[in-house]
């Protein structure tokens, strides 16, 4: 059975690369992802690494977290599923009514 695991504290100049190299020692990686800034596609500063194999994965967990990478100590754990978010309403300034603020003009 495969298991994902959540690393956090990244350096914002890792890679994906760099991501699937820190952890490609202890065992077989099925996926790895790096969350990135969906406007500037700059790092978010963690990630996800799927193992293969659950005995690899907790062995990555015992010694990679804490460990500083690139001068940042990193945290990794089992991930959690995702929970459910109320969807966003408007954007911008006044509340999702434009730059404005909404509302009745007054002259």
């Amino acid at each position: 059975m495969s298991k994902k695991l959540y690393v956090g504290n990244l350096p914002y100049s890792l890679t994906k690369e760099d991501l699937v190299n820190l952890f490609s020692s202890y065992g077989e990686i099925s996926d790895a992802v790096l969350i990135t800034d969906r406007m500037t596609g700059r790092s978010k500063g963690f990630g996800f690494v799927t193992f293969e194999n659950d005995e690899d994965a907790d062995k990555a967990i015992a010694e990679m977290d804490g460990k500083e990478v690139e001068g940042m100590n990193i945290k990794v754990n089992v991930a959690r599923p995702m929970e459910e978010r109320k969807p966003r309403r408007g954007g911008g300034f006044g509340g999702g009514r434009g730059f404005g603020g909404g509302g009745r003009r007054r002259f």
